[in-house]
């Protein structure tokens, strides 16, 4: 019984746990960030690689 009431008292793990949401969401931020930021990244790539063949046709 004694274990049970430590375990609720403890805020170590409560801590961990609070931390580790905050970097899921900081990931799934930075993963929302980049899936938008590919298709604009694949359009400056695919009009960079159109003037290059252009210029060299």
């Amino acid at each position: 019984m004694q274990f049970i009431k430590n375990f609720i008292q403890e805020e170590d793990g409560v801590t961990a746990i609070e931390y580790a949401l905050i970097a899921a969401v900081v990931a799934g931020i930075i993963a929302a960030a980049f899936g938008t930021l590919k298709g604009g990244i694949d359009g400056v790539f695919s009009t960079i690689a159109a003037k290059l063949q252009a210029a060299t046709a």
